[in-house]
């Protein structure tokens, strides 16, 4: 990671965020021919020639993979080469990649801030369906994806908060939601409530500031609503919510092998297995495989309905425009024959032939949610009971994880934890230095492997007890390797606590603090804005009114907390999801990051609870 100190925090994020829009399995590695496309999109496009000695050079050497570091390196070296910056205007202007120069602070005066207006097109597109019927958005929606309509209609943060909600349904309660009459207050508060919100569902939100979004910048807001998207897009590729992607099982695998799988690589397979059913080739991809737009259509056909469910009616797909000798000409007929299913989003005829992965992998997914055309298997020996949907609590864990930027991304708490990395980056999170030259990184070897992800995971519970000092009684290397549920928790739930408390003692000036402390601090405000509630611990029933939070943000912002939208006595159990809901949100609206559900306050889950105070009483100091 050496090569990393060349770079500033602000480089760095970016050239993760050009790495990240091709690995868009989230794995940690590209394939060695994709480089020239993470190239690309870091600002730095290569000349035929140079990317094909690169690329040659690379496959000789390595074993077809670059790692996140062996990209830096890459890129470290070619930076300097004169022969990459005289192409660099000529190929954005080609590949329709718009550079802006860097305003920000932080920004040093020469940075370039690369967008690509094919993303603005397909997320204006995406954005006009979605909220094309919602009233409060008439003020912006249809935008025109030709112009930069976008970059401005998300400056009051309403566009925002919607589409926060429509990927995670009941996100963000609408009561919150500043509509009318705004102000630059009223429009932070919206922009406050988008955020954390996207926070809370999993975005990785750290760069990026109400101002940063208020000022439209290209990058950034094309950045976060891609997350937003992709979350929506993907909330109902996951076995425990689709079981007829058992369907998608490979013989000799178990149910466990197919529930590891990504989203990503679950779109893969099903495209495969429908492609394998029309006998066709099988594709590694959604970028080089699919650019002649053959697997394409041979997917819309095997998916398209047959007439053979009630209701339903049949659609046939036209072939033909399979003899059209021009890539372009054929990938827009395909389009047209996506359009008669109502699904022609994200991609443009261009986009396909260029092979665009972030815009084919979200053209695909909108595909399986609307067809899968797959059925849940009869009479295979399989345990339906093992296929649990994740908790609360393992879903609060693995957004909080995700929203702090860990690379693979979480999709399965378990086994995306069983060889460690991700529990180091988040001990690096906390203040606890890792020895990265102890840690085995991916790819594992076949043989052996497993005991190099051991190896990582006794080092993750090593540095817990001795470095963390948590309490890790019982708790060994094996449990997280082998995903053990209660113990993995226990671990993680100290990792967040920690965070939690560490952001309060950084308000405090480095005073320690500990349950006690919030409580004492929580009561103490309450009484000195003249609210009635107090609450005794964690565990009092009274939170599950959701009162004390809702008392606590309108002492921490006074006339914050309408009170006429709640009810505050003799509450019935759909009354007090109502306050909870509106609690939440609210807390997050006055600027607090709170991960905790609604349901955790009704249900007074404690560690939860815990959390949520903890964040409100760091929104509060910080006021002082």
């Amino acid at each position: 990671m050496a090569s990393a100190a060349h770079f500033s925090e602000e480089e760095m994020a970016e050239l993760r965020e050009a790495f990240s829009k091709v690995d868009i399995s989230g794995n940690g590695f590209i394939d060695t021919n994709d480089l020239t496309e993470v190239l690309k999109a870091a600002n730095l496009p290569l000349p035929g020639y140079k990317a094909r000695e690169l690329i040659q050079s690379l496959t000789t050497t390595g074993n077809g993979r670059i790692s996140f570091d062996e990209f830096i390196s890459i890129f470290q070296d070619l930076k300097s080469d004169d022969v990459a910056k005289s192409f660099r205007k000529q190929i954005n202007k080609k590949e329709g990649i718009c550079a802006i120069g860097g305003t920000s602070e932080q920004s040093s005066a020469g940075t370039q801030h690369s967008y690509s207006e094919e993303e603005k097109y397909a997320f204006v597109n995406w954005i006009n369906k979605a909220l094309e019927k919602d009233p409060d958005c008439k003020h912006v929606v249809p935008m025109n994806p030709e112009t930069d309509d976008l970059f401005q209609a998300v400056g009051d943060g309403i566009v925002l908060c919607k589409m926060i909600n429509f990927s995670v349904p009941d996100t963000i309660d609408e009561r919150t939601i500043n509509k009318k009459k705004l102000t630059p207050f009223t429009i932070q508060e919206n922009l406050n409530l988008a955020l954390n919100s996207a926070s809370a569902i999993g975005c990785h939100v750290v760069n990026i500031g109400a101002e940063d979004l208020k000022e439209g910048k290209p990058y950034l807001v094309l950045g976060l609503l891609w997350q937003v998207i992709k979350i929506g897009l993907f909330a109902d590729i996951e076995i425990s919510r689709n079981e007829a992607l058992i369907a998608l099982l490979r013989e000799g695998e178990s149910l466990e092998d197919l529930m590891k799988l990504s989203p990503e690589d679950l779109l893969l397979r099903w495209a495969n297995y429908h492609l394998e059913n029309a006998g066709c080739n099988k594709v590694n991809n959604f970028s080089s495989d699919i650019k002649d737009s053959r697997a394409y259509y041979h997917l819309l056909d095997q998916v398209a309905p047959k007439g053979d469910e009630e209701g339903i009616p049949a659609i046939t797909i036209d072939m033909s425009g399979l003899r059209e000798k021009d890539d372009v000409q054929r990938a827009e007929c395909m389009l047209q024959q996506a359009e008669r299913l109502g699904c022609r989003q994200f991609v443009t005829a261009t986009d396909v032939v260029r092979g665009n992965p972030k815009l084919n992998l979200a053209f695909i997914a909108n595909l399986f949610n609307k067809y899968p055309a797959l059925h849940k298997p009869e009479n295979q020996d399989i345990d339906w009971g093992s296929i649990e949907g994740e908790t609360r609590e393992e879903r609060t864990f693995r957004n909080w994880m995700n929203s702090l930027g860990v690379n693979p991304r979480v999709n399965h708490l378990y086994s995306d934890l069983s060889d460690a990395l991700v529990i180091f980056q988040l001990y690096e999170k906390i203040k606890v230095p890792v020895d990265w030259n102890r840690v085995n990184k991916p790819p594992y070897p076949k043989l052996g492997g497993n005991m190099k992800k051991l190896e990582n995971c006794n080092y993750a519970v090593e540095l817990g007890k001795n470095q963390a000092k948590f309490s890790l009684v019982g708790i060994a290397g094996q449990d997280l390797n082998e995903g053990n549920r209660t113990l993995t928790l226990a671990l993680i739930w100290q990792l967040m606590r920690r965070y939690t408390l560490n952001i309060l003692e950084d308000i405090g000036g480095g005073e320690k603090v500990n349950d006690e402390i919030i409580v004492s601090w929580v009561n103490e405000t309450l009484t000195a804005a003249g609210k009635n509630s107090t609450i005794s611990s964690f565990k009092d029933s009274k939170i599950s009114t959701s009162m004390p939070v809702l008392d606590l943000i309108d002492a921490i912002q006074p006339g914050s907390i309408k009170y006429d939208l709640l009810k505050t006595e003799d509450l019935n159990e759909e009354e007090k999801l109502n306050n909870a809901k509106y609690a939440i949100s609210m807390a997050r609206k006055i600027g607090a990051r709170v991960y905790a559900l609604p349901e955790d306050l009704v249900e007074v889950k404690p560690k939860m609870v815990m959390t949520v105070f903890a964040c409100l009483m760091g929104k509060g100091m910080k006021k002082v």
